[in-house]
């Protein structure tokens, strides 16, 4: 049940149906309220006698209108609102003025919303006081109140409010353009068409042939279109009165500017892709470079030491590969993850030693440069399992759990192996792996580390989860 039905049901004596039908027609009315230039107000009679009570308000994005909000739901005496109350019992159209504060009056109208059996439920009020009267203002409030009184609304996100830069443009039931406003004006100028009113829909020049379709399907339709050098998005509103178009509203945005801002991005993320694609490139090489140069040394230390080496490179190397093949700097952690723990295990591992492997990771998407410094800690803690938890050993499991706690994501490395050395200490030990993951968890990811024994090694790794808009 939406705001507009839970207000009635509360405060109104309105039936079921009667509410279902208001809130169909107050989903227009923030389109209305654009349209008229004119904050709307819609008021319905409360459960005690000579009260209104606010089921719905919107606030035009097409002018200036004075802070006048009121509360949804909150009650006013008829006395306080005359023209709605009068509106309300008879169902009189009425334009007239009203005093909202000292020196400032309301320029208002007031129309009926009626039910399928022709009953006033509602009443829409539009105020303009405060502002200079926008040209045409009377045939606006006229389609607005129209486009309210549809029993029903074919078009979904057509329905869309609407900015002061759109053109707009009402075409009557014979296909003649009645009203077209400066934003409109300009448009059609700019593509040399001169006036606009008293022009037909099918005029070649003005090519609204939008509108001839909305009209007669009594669809709404958008399409996106091509002027010349502009870019037009349009729109076209068919409003249906006994099953009869008797008005389309056209609304036509230049987006000719924005259009361009989209095509210089997507050639940029096409270049950024590139870049990582040739870093992963470049990265690749220097790895080969570095195994070439440990098959020639005959020290197996050397060897182990440009091995590891080859593994971290090979580690920023996968961050780079998912960064070009995607268009946005962020990283699925867990992907990231599984291609590190099956690289690692494919270039550590010795030929007669059987590795189980166990991967269980929920999807934690991270910005690049954080990934990468993960990927490299993942990386290194993998390489240490490999090297020094499977000694004297001929079999073994590695696994590696992510998980996404409340406030941190929680990233598990374990292993069945034989367990840390006596006497261990995580902050005293030597080794450059061991330092390398406390730097790059601590300093760069803000987070914890720690390493304890359970049945093998496991390597526990906390980082503070973003809040919300970070």
């Amino acid at each position: 049940m939406g705001i507009v039905a839970d207000v009635c049901r509360k405060t109104t004596t309105l039936s079921a149906v009667q509410i279902d039908r208001l809130e169909q027609s107050c989903t227009l009315l923030q389109l209305a309220s654009d349209l008229s230039h004119a904050q709307a107000t819609v008021y319905s009679r409360a459960i005690h006698e000579q009260f209104l009570v606010i089921v719905a308000q919107a606030r035009p994005n097409t002018t200036l209108v004075k802070d006048r909000t009121n509360l949804l739901g909150s009650t006013v005496q008829s006395a306080e609102e005359p023209l709605v109350w009068r509106t309300l019992n008879s169902g009189e159209h009425i334009a007239g003025q009203r005093e909202w504060a000292i020196g400032l009056v309301a320029e208002m109208q007031t129309s009926a919303l009626y039910d399928d059996e022709g009953n006033i439920i509602a009443v829409v009020s539009f105020e303009t006081g405060g502002v200079e009267t926008v040209l045409g203002q009377n045939i606006l409030m006229e389609t607005a109140n129209m486009l309210l009184s549809m029993t029903h609304s074919r078009g979904g996100a057509v329905y869309r409010q609407l900015s002061a830069r759109d053109g707009i443009i009402l075409v009557d039931e014979q296909g003649e353009i009645i009203f077209a406003n400066a934003a409109a004006n300009s448009i059609y100028n700019i593509m040399g068409v001169g006036r606009m009113v008293g022009r037909r829909v099918y005029d070649r020049r003005i090519n609204l042939r939008l509108a001839q379709k909305a009209a007669s399907t009594q669809i709404a339709n958008e399409e996106e279109l091509e002027q010349g050098q502009m870019v037009l998005v349009q729109r076209a509103i068919p409003i249906i009165v006994a099953g009869k178009t008797v008005r389309t509203v056209v609304i036509t945005a230049d987006v000719t500017e924005l259009k361009q801002k989209e095509k210089e991005l997507l050639i940029k993320s096409a270049v950024i892709q590139e870049i990582h694609h040739r870093v992963k490139n470049n990265l690749q090489t220097i790895a080969s470079l570095l195994r070439l140069q440990a098959r020639r040394t005959q020290s197996d230390e050397v060897k182990a030491a440009l091995r590891e080496s080859v593994n971290r490179i090979l580690s920023i190397s996968v961050v780079h590969e998912f960064l070009s093949q995607q268009d946005a700097e962020v990283i699925d952690v867990a992907e990231v993850a599984k291609n590190i723990l099956d690289l690692v295990i494919q270039n550590m591992l010795e030929p007669n030693f059987n590795i189980q492997t166990i991967f269980n990771g929920q999807t934690v998407i991270m910005p690049s440069e954080q990934a990468t410094s993960l990927a490299l800690v993942i990386n290194e803690l993998i390489q240490n399992s490999i090297e020094h938890g499977f000694i004297g050993l001929k079999e073994g499991l590695i696994g590696l759990d992510i998980a996404i706690l409340p406030d941190t994501y929680q990233i598990d490395i374990y292993d069945n192996g034989v367990g840390l050395p006596e006497h261990f200490g995580q902050r005293s030990s030597s080794s450059l792996g061991l330092q390398i993951v406390r730097t790059l968890i601590e300093t760069d990811l803000g987070g914890r580390f720690e390493l304890y024994c359970k049945n093998g090694t496991h390597a526990c790794i906390t980082i503070p989860r973003p809040r919300e808009g970070e």
